[in-house]
């Protein structure tokens, strides 16, 4: 079992290497500069339109064009936030926060130009219902389906044996046994059934589900962040300098902090990073797919929201609170590290452990529900709809297993297969750059000037 953990770890150290990391990054600075820093000055118009009812009318889809934004973010916002900060920073030190606001502010383009294309590419199935992603906008824009399957083949992969299924529901398990004494077996039961029934009604309950408890996790979790940095208001400046500082200077070994050297903070920030957000992986895309929107810039937008309130608002404050509280240089790891964190953040320190617990296991519910739709439309690409209902038990099986497994091979399965995604939807993203600048052209020429004349095309 050990070689087989080191064969993994050696191949995803492999996949997840400098090539691909400068190929997520490239990508997202390349879509940044052709789109005229469209993250900046279109995020108000972003935000505006998440809330806001389509002025031209609904158009093909399955759920609200929020409701797909709450879908993805169900999947993204997950235990990337909470353990892959604490990973990240454990490893490179706090200049590794810095490197990971690079990779998300880079990574809002690419989101964009995911959630345009998937939208101008989808197609309706067999069943009615809207399918889309990676898979349709390789096949019909770039006119590769080989390059299609293998994303597909990758996201179901992704799906079932890790980072949708297994890996979240030991983290419930564990953390519940952890903190309320709850037995594993209880724990499996109890999540197995809820995702069965969420699952099973397709994406329209998976949309409702998500449309509730996506603001108030978020909203819960970021509430007891602010709290720790209220009460350490006063540290907070020098912590921000600290992680500018780090990010450019090697942080010296200290306690149980063996030491960073630039590149380590450069590396595990961004890898963290992209991780955590899933921009340019080619998720998002598919939740994005089934929004009620009559354009494609519009659904763009308001999936460039996404990477905003993943990476710079909740990892952000995950890694602050790590950072004030000084864990970080201790011989804590992972969720641990971070429940650390928030028990010694606050005064009373139950409060704060049970609001990391908590936080965790919502995250880790609703990424399940968010992937289950993501394999599942992959599945569809590969099978059609007849491989829908088959899909979606096998996938309820998984998780019913997952939290009675050693999955320490499954994280690191599941790490390769996302890198895997990530290849062949970059390729698409890099091959239809001109119809993503064209599209945004058309839509920012149409509106009033007051509302498009900042937006600059190269």
């Amino acid at each position: 079992m050990e070689q087989l953990t080191q064969f993994f770890d050696k191949m995803n150290s492999f996949v997840w290497g400098p090539p691909l990391l400068i190929l997520l990054v490239g990508t997202g600075m390349y879509l940044t500069f052709r789109l005229g820093f469209l993250q900046i000055l279109k995020l108000p118009l972003a935000f505006k339109y998440v809330f806001a009812k389509d002025e031209d009318g609904e158009g093909q889809g399955d759920v609200s064009s929020y409701a797909a934004l709450c879908t993805a973010l169900a999947a993204t916002i997950g235990t990337g936030n909470i353990v892959g900060v604490a990973t990240a920073i454990k490893a490179g030190g706090p200049g590794a926060l810095f490197w990971m606001w690079v990779a998300a502010f880079f990574g809002m383009a690419t989101k964009y130009a995911e959630g345009l294309l998937a939208v101008k590419y989808r197609v309706v199935d067999d069943n009615g219902q809207i399918s889309g992603g990676p898979m349709y906008y390789i096949e019909r824009g770039l006119g590769k389906k080989w390059l299609a399957k293998m994303f597909a083949i990758f996201g179901v992969a992704a799906g079932c044996l890790g980072i949708g299924t297994m890996t979240q529901v030991k983290s419930i398990a564990d953390a519940a046994h952890l903190a309320f004494n709850i037995p594993v077996w209880v724990v499996a039961i109890v999540v197995t059934s809820l995702v069965a029934l969420v699952v099973l009604g397709g994406i329209k309950s998976i949309a409702k589900v998500a449309e509730w408890v996506v603001p108030f996790m978020a909203v819960f979790y970021i509430i007891g962040a602010l709290l720790i940095l209220i009460v350490n208001i006063g540290v907070v400046p020098q912590t921000i300098l600290l992680v500018i500082k780090s990010a450019f200077t090697p942080t010296a070994a200290a306690g149980g902090f063996l030491g960073a050297t630039i590149m380590m903070a450069i590396r595990n920030g961004v890898a963290r990073g992209v991780f955590s957000n899933e921009s340019g992986l080619g998720s998002a895309p598919i939740a994005a797919a089934a929004a009620k929107t009559k354009s494609c810039v519009r659904q763009g937008l308001i999936s460039m929201t996404g990477t905003f309130i993943d990476t710079i608002i909740i990892c952000t404050m995950t890694g602050l609170v790590l950072i004030i509280t000084g864990v970080w240089n201790g011989d804590l790891k992972g969720a641990a590290m971070t429940n650390a964190a928030f028990s010694q953040g606050l005064p009373i320190p139950m409060v704060g452990q049970y609001i990391a617990t908590i936080g965790l296991m919502f995250f880790a519910f609703t990424t399940i529900l968010g992937w289950s739709y993501y394999s599942e439309r992959c599945m569809e690409y590969l099978c059609g709809v007849k491989g829908i209902k088959p899909f979606q038990f096998v996938y309820i099986g998984f998780v019913a297993l997952g939290a009675f497994l050693n999955l320490e091979v499954v994280w690191i399965i599941s790490d390769i297969a996302n890198g895997l995604m990530a290849l062949p939807n970059l390729i698409g993203l890099l091959g239809l750059s001109g119809i993503i600048i064209a599209e945004t052209k058309q839509f920012f020429d149409q509106i009033p000037a007051t509302k498009g004349k900042n937006l600059s095309m190269n």
